[in-house]
């Protein structure tokens, strides 16, 4: 077997401009695979990492109802229009028979609403989330993103806000502030306790967090609240559980994965798109293997002849040129490997502010060993099939014809 690979080997080197240009087509094919691998799914896994530690795994709010209205009635536009019962009736006796499944962590109550929020000369309006401290930290991991120890001092005073890092920014406004929160029922004087910095865009730049006793008495809704966030053990059995929490109520059970469907669509759309690239490259590197396999087995047919008559069989021709793909795939992984390693280690040192749907001061990177593995199995894969067919042809060829040929 040594003088196969023997043979292999003189044959590739013999064409060394060709081979290095197809090592090279590999060797950015298999770097390209693991470094957009590990930004993509490092970025991926950040945003839903953040988003089900900041929000519900499940959440269970009012359903919005269509009614139609006929007749000629000149104040409305005929048609259906959706109204919401902006409510949850009984909601103290489903919080109890939530508890009470297994994969329940915790389970609060909440009361959203719009507002504005204004500093000085300065407005914005924002989602008011009216949360009872306490239950909040068992149903989420707010506490988490918290600059302070806003919970606490929320569960002392009544009169205290916890803002967006955004909001905070685009007001100029710092902990220990007193700024106005303003509803259609009125106005009051509140103070920024804590800052919360999520690290998502959407989130940092809308909510605001207060007291939910105090949000009642501001809308003037004493007892309300208009949705439930829990908390499971299992974040990703949450589509499993709001399909069967559907039967238990009759309000609208959204699981975390629902919520941001969007966002996961985008996500599988951006993999497609990568994985296409990445095949390009690779396809075209096959192509040069493929061409420098052919090109040699043309060239060499009168040494192929020599060799069979020498006693080499069919088989042994075949895996002479075969292996001439494997030794560039196996090269192409081994100098990848080093150049996806140092990309790597340059991104995770480069500092800039990202701001778009996520906010980081750098690259998240996804450093799996799997993108390795899957990468050289890729690569080796296009490197067998691309030398397949010329090592067939090889070892296909008849010696008596080549040496009537001349």
């Amino acid at each position: 077997m040594r003088h196969v690979f023997f043979l292999a080997y003189k044959l590739m080197v013999e064409r060394k401009r060709q081979s290095i240009v197809s090592l090279m087509g590999v060797v950015v094919g298999f770097a390209a695979f693991v470094v957009m691998s590990s930004i993509m799914f490092g970025f991926q896994g950040y945003f839903i990492q953040q988003v089900v530690d900041i929000d519900a795994h499940v959440r269970i709010k009012a359903r919005e109802e269509k009614r139609r209205y006929e007749g000629d009635i000149p104040t409305l536009v005929l048609g259906e229009e959706v109204q919401k019962k902006d409510r949850l009736i009984g909601w103290k006796e489903l919080i109890e028979r939530i508890r009470k499944d297994p994969e329940v962590e915790g389970v609060a109550p909440h009361l959203v609403s719009k507002g504005i929020l204004r500093y000085g000369v300065r407005e914005k309006p924002v989602t008011l989330i009216g949360i009872d401290p306490q239950l909040e930290e068992k149903a989420s991991v707010l506490k988490r993103f918290l600059r302070g120890k806003g919970l606490e001092e929320m569960k002392k005073r009544k009169d205290v806000l916890i803002v967006g890092a955004l909001v905070a920014r685009d007001l100029g406004v710092a902990e220990g502030k007193k700024v106005i929160l303003s509803v259609p029922e009125g106005s009051v004087s509140m103070v920024v306790v804590d800052i919360m910095d999520s690290g998502i865009t959407n989130i940092d730049d809308s909510r605001v967090y207060i007291s939910l006793s105090a949000l009642q008495a501001l809308l003037q809704r004493p007892g309300e609240v208009n949705e439930l966030v829990v908390k499971l053990r299992d974040p990703s059995h949450a589509e499993k559980v709001a399909r069967r929490w559907k039967s238990m109520t009759s309000y609208e059970v959204e699981s975390w994965q629902k919520a941001y469907r969007n966002f996961l669509t985008i996500f599988r759309i951006q993999n497609i798109i990568t994985y296409m690239i990445v095949v390009a490259i690779l396809t075209v590197s096959a192509f040069g293997i493929f061409n420098i396999i052919m090109m040699t087995v043309l060239e060499k047919r009168k040494e192929i002849a020599i060799l069979m008559a020498m006693g080499y069989s069919r088989r042994e021709i075949t895996l002479v040129f075969l292996l001439q793909g494997v030794l560039l795939g196996v090269g192409g992984v081994m100098i990848g490997s080093l150049l996806a390693f140092g990309l790597q280690e340059y991104l995770s040192s480069v500092k800039l502010d990202v701001e778009g749907l996520i906010r980081t001061k750098g690259f998240v990177l996804d450093r799996s060993s799997t993108f390795y593995l899957f990468g050289a199995g890729f690569s080796l894969l296009f490197c067998v099939v691309a030398s397949f067919y010329p090592s067939y042809r090889a070892g296909k060829l008849n010696p008596v014809d080549i040496f009537r040929s001349g």
